[in-house]
């Protein structure tokens, strides 16, 4: 004879199979262009996994989810770019040729605008998050190649600080030829629609407009 169904832990279960599917596409994502990410998640899918019975989905329930993520990466692109130093002084021009690795990572600040309502009777969540913008940039390898000097204008310390510096920036920009934004956005829609339709309501993603001047992070050692 088979044991009962405990009726009641089923909704518990299945949030608890979505949320480990989850973290598992969270853990497996990392192919070619871009790779799901979310930093400091844990506590967030523990309530998932470890809620009795069936959540209630509120405001206050979808913000702390989100807040206990902090900032939420969604695109990691791995970058190769070329960068070329040229400084002239006292008639003498010193020039290098670098080849720079590194890697962008794009996604959200959660601290600077999030927006939720949720409308029980229609059973759905609007969340509107702040644009997507490079939340760090680490440069990974520096290769120099060709390097010239002359005997008035040598190479020095400040030189070597002015490449690393145009290697990030040249970082950043081939990320924004390459529309990491977009896809950190698409990305996020889809992470956040898997996280909500747990609990059985449909989510509209939304985003800010995007600040061409936004600062970047700076990280990674020259």
């Amino acid at each position: 004879m088979s044991a009962p169904r405990d009726v009641a832990a089923e909704p518990s279960r299945r949030r608890a199979r979505t949320a480990l599917l989850l973290l598992a596409l969270l853990v497996g994502g990392a192919v070619l262009a871009g790779v799901f990410a979310v930093r400091r998640a844990g506590s967030a899918i523990g309530e998932l996994v470890n809620s009795p019975g069936r959540t209630t989905v509120t405001q206050a329930v979808v913000v702390e989810r989100m807040r206990a993520v902090a900032q939420l990466v969604t695109s990691e692109t791995a970058l190769r770019d070329v960068v070329v130093y040229e400084n002239r002084r006292l008639g003498s021009t010193k020039r290098s040729l670098v080849v720079v690795t590194g890697r962008v990572l794009t996604g959200f600040d959660l601290d600077r605008g999030t927006e939720v309502q949720v409308d029980h009777d229609a059973r759905r969540v609007r969340i509107q998050l702040p644009a997507a913008d490079v939340l760090g940039v680490e440069v990974t390898g520096l290769r120099t190649y060709n390097e010239q000097s002359g005997l008035w204008n040598p190479f020095r310390p400040a030189d070597r600080d002015t490449i690393f510096r145009l290697a990030r920036d040249q970082l950043v920009a081939t990320a924004g030829e390459l529309e990491v934004r977009a896809h950190a956005e698409e990305s996020a829609r889809r992470l956040l629609q898997a996280l909500v339709s747990a609990d059985g309501y449909t989510t509209e993603v939304t985003f800010g407009r995007r600040s061409p001047g936004a600062a970047t992070p700076e990280t990674g050692t020259p």
